[in-house]
């Protein structure tokens, strides 16, 4: 029996001394093969004086469902707990072992394989399957690791990132990265001002003054909150969301120029069919070799077709050469260039006179955007992370759950006790 008692523990990779096996079987459970393994656990003293003079009472039989490696075969242990009375102080007690929490069915093993497997991009719905288990005991785990992120209000990085998401009823949230690393720093359930003014404002002084660059789009009261919150902070517009302003004014009046031909001219068909060149950088288009194009009925390289284009109008051409000239100086980090650019007076769209309107509201946080290595690049890809994880899940319900499995699947979950959430799940 010893025999077969060591070759068990070490084949399940179970190391409490005081469990015992006693024999195994295959058994058919809901219409389901299962392994089962027959084991006692010993209470080997009084939890409360350590007597080793017990009155054994019966078991308590006990269920456990335990981790294995294939899913098909369920493995549970049947596991009988002594019942014991001590004669030194009259105590009641059961045994208990770290195999798997008091009134509980579910091994701690599972649970940490469960709680791995929810720092994957997979639906509870995959896990409960894999593991053999419910899909209320994954939301279960997952619901243990919700209160357990430490969050210090001494220190904040140097350089931050603002941006929010669309996330639970379709809401925006929310969402603050470190600069250098990438890392969250907080999400929050609404970006109301208010919110994030009684967030900021809980951290000290030094930890505020410690922010030296504040990247963001141009969202207007975010800026209040970086003058209110960060004395030393400079405000950072991101070069792509000016670059995306800039092109979309342009392709709104490209759109006007074209609508004022006849849809069988070929203005039309030089303005319509080809409309992603005019978003290109005139150094990528094509220029040695033409192509022909049906719409046209014509031999065109790239650029031909787009300064034949642009030469329907001359309003579309002075803000074709302002767009291709401020991306160009936006790369460079020409901020000379860029503030002559926005203080531009030739003929151009409207739309467009309203883009440089804004840039020249914000001219100081727009020339440091060019100027300073700080986006918020990294902060878009991370958007990008969190609509996967919300179309994994076909959407969340619960702003909670949705942030803990995001702090899951960024591995920047901290426990304060490691065996805490074992003991609550």
């Amino acid at each position: 029996m010893s025999s077969l008692n060591n070759c068990i523990k070490f084949a399940l990779d179970i190391k409490d001394k005081n469990i015992v096996f006693k024999s195994f079987f295959y058994k058919m459970v809901q219409m389901k093969k299962h392994k089962i393994y027959e084991a006692e656990l010993i209470q080997p003293a009084c939890p409360c004086c350590g007597s080793l003079d017990l009155l054994h009472n019966g078991h308590l039989i006990t269920n456990i469902r335990y981790p294995t490696t294939n899913a098909s075969l369920p493995v549970i242990i049947r596991l009988a707990k002594q019942r014991v009375k001590c004669r030194a102080c009259d105590h009641w007690s059961m045994a208990q072992s770290e195999l798997v929490n008091k009134y509980c069915s579910i091994s701690n093993a599972s649970k940490l394989k469960v709680l791995s497997a929810l720092t994957e991009d997979r639906s509870m719905t995959s896990i409960a399957r894999e593991n053999n288990v419910s899909i209320n005991t994954v939301q279960r785990v997952l619901g243990n690791c919700s209160h357990r992120f430490i969050d210090s209000y001494e220190y904040l990085p140097a350089h931050l990132a603002f941006d929010e998401f669309k996330g639970v009823d379709r809401q925006l949230h929310f969402i603050c990265l470190d600069g250098d690393n990438h890392q969250v720093v907080q999400i929050l359930r609404t970006r109301y001002k208010k919110t994030l003014l009684k967030y900021f404002g809980r951290f000290s002084p030094q930890a505020r003054a410690n922010v030296k660059t504040v990247t963001m789009d141009l969202n207007f009261y975010y800026q209040d909150i970086v003058r209110a919150c960060f004395p030393n902070a400079q405000i950072v517009i991101d070069r792509f969301h000016m670059i995306q302003m800039l092109t979309r004014s342009f392709n709104s009046l490209r759109v006007q120029v074209m609508k004022t031909f006849d849809k069988r001219s070929r203005q039309y068909q030089l303005l319509k069919s080809p409309w992603k060149l005019y978003l290109k950088k005139f150094d990528e288009l094509e220029k040695a070799h033409p192509r022909y194009n049906w719409h046209y009925k014509d031999c065109l390289t790239q650029a031909q077709v787009v300064m034949e284009g642009i030469n329907t109008s001359t309003t579309l051409e002075n803000s074709y050469n302002l767009m291709q000239s401020f991306i160009q100086a936006v790369e460079t980090g020409n901020t000379h260039e860029l503030k002559s650019l926005i203080n531009c007076q030739d003929q151009i769209g409207t739309l467009m006179h309203k883009t440089l309107l804004t840039f020249k509201h914000n001219l100081t946080a727009v020339l440091n955007g060019a100027e300073l290595p700080y986006s918020n690049g990294c902060l878009e890809g991370f958007n990008r992370k969190i609509k996967q994880i919300e179309r994994t899940a076909f959407g969340y319900s619960n702003f909670t759950n949705l942030l803990t499995r995001i702090r899951l699947e960024e591995d920047l979950y901290k426990e304060k006790e490691p065996n805490s959430l074992l003991m609550t799940a």
